[in-house]
């Protein structure tokens, strides 16, 4: 299957695929970190937002809100959600805006999707761009360097009479600067299996690395990838959410 296939192919059952998700606490710590570090401003962005419920979050919170991904179904799954906000057909690594905003989000680890390391540089510009002076770009991130090959996450699900069984996991080889995110889903109906089976190439990248490429152009906090509580980065767990004001 290629890359993107499931998210095309399965986009009515992305919600399911991240039903395990807490969208209110992420989005409120994000609201805490914009009222502490950015510039209070309420226009957003959410990069790679999918269905849009990061976005009907900040709608709600009375945000003026938007968002964009590379793929069709799941805006129109977000424009059905969040019919009056903003969004567009853009790929995150090259994209621009009519006006700037105030916070831009990129959730879910979708940084990564950016592949390679000169996308990832182009996404980071990019996302400078949109922002004015004082604003926020924030996303998480995980350690190429922390990245345990054996461990993955999953849950199940139920929908319309069938049984759904998500799973997925980081994989890295050790060098370079490409890491693999893979993904299974099992669908159970009417005695039935169906699986499938999907491998995205992301971009493998340490947190100095990352660091590194943000600090010419924000003022870069790194922090818990803990959405109840704000607290620095203890230098030690793979994951991290990155707070970063734009200089």
């Amino acid at each position: 299957m290629p890359s993107n296939a499931i998210y095309t192919d399965l986009s009515a059952y992305y919600d399911l695929m991240c039903a395990d998700i807490d969208y209110r606490a992420q989005s409120h710590c994000v609201h805490r970190l914009q009222q502490l570090l950015g510039n209070a401003g309420k226009r957003h962005l959410d990069l790679a937002c999918g269905t849009g419920p990061h976005v009907r979050y900040f709608l709600d919170a009375g945000y003026q809100s938007g968002g964009l991904d590379i793929n069709q179904p799941m805006l129109d799954l977000a424009r059905e959600r969040c019919p009056e906000a903003q969004f567009s057909l853009q790929d995150m690594c090259g994209f621009s805006l009519n006006q700037p905003v105030d916070l831009v989000t990129c959730f879910l680890y979708s940084i990564h999707y950016s592949a390679g390391l000169e996308r990832l540089k182009a996404c980071i510009a990019s996302a400078r761009a949109a922002l004015v002076a004082g604003g926020l770009f924030c996303f998480n991130a995980v350690d190429k360097h922390r990245i345990d090959n054996r461990s993955f996450v999953s849950h199940s699900a139920r929908q319309a009479g069938a049984e759904f069984n998500f799973s997925s996991g980081w994989y890295y080889a050790g060098e370079g600067e490409q890491q693999v995110l893979r993904l299974r889903i099992e669908k159970i109906a009417a005695g039935e299996t169906q699986v499938w089976q999907d491998q995205h190439p992301m971009v493998a990248v340490s947190f100095s690395e990352l660091a590194t490429l943000l600090q010419p152009y924000f003022e870069v906090h790194v922090l818990e990838h803990d959405y109840e509580k704000i607290m620095p980065w203890d230098g030690v767990s793979g994951n991290a959410l990155f707070a970063c004001v734009k200089i």
